[in-house]
């Protein structure tokens, strides 16, 4: 038996565990600021006035972009065109913890900011190693 499908064989069981987990945590954040789009919009439209300098959010405009990421999300969760997905999920992320710098300038005055660094970095992970991410996914036939 050849020593590196050993160890591939060894680690998938593990690592796709881990992978599990990460994705259904960074699901679970992504889902409470997804429904926070239908339960709260005028929180929603603070986040986008305050973070990223958009002022005309409406409520309806909220409930849009609630629905294309409820569906971005769910499709993320069952592991579904993971290139895209886990993509998309990412780069959501990352512009909102980058959006979010002024935040980290009095550190121990929003330190709640600074769990949004453990998530990109589980963001990167699940997109880095998506491939090895096969539990509990969709048994579709896609090429990623």
């Amino acid at each position: 038996m050849n020593s590196s499908a050993s160890i591939t064989d060894t680690l998938q069981k593990p690592l796709s565990r881990s992978l599990l987990m990460l994705r259904l945590g960074v699901f679970v954040v992504m889902l409470m600021w997804t429904l926070d789009k239908f339960f709260n919009p005028a929180h929603t439209s603070k986040v986008f006035s305050g973070f990223y300098g958009i002022d005309w959010l409406s409520h309806n405009i909220s409930y849009v972009i609630g629905a294309v990421e409820l569906l971005l999300v769910l499709a993320f969760v069952a592991g579904l065109w993971r290139r895209w997905t886990y993509g998309a999920v990412l780069l959501i992320h990352a512009i909102s913890t980058f959006s979010s710098y002024k935040m980290y300038l009095p550190p121990f005055n929003n330190l709640l900011f600074f769990a949004a660094w453990p998530m990109l970095a589980a963001c990167l992970a699940l997109y880095w190693l998506r491939d090895w991410d096969t539990l509990f996914t969709l048994p579709l036939k896609h090429k990623d």
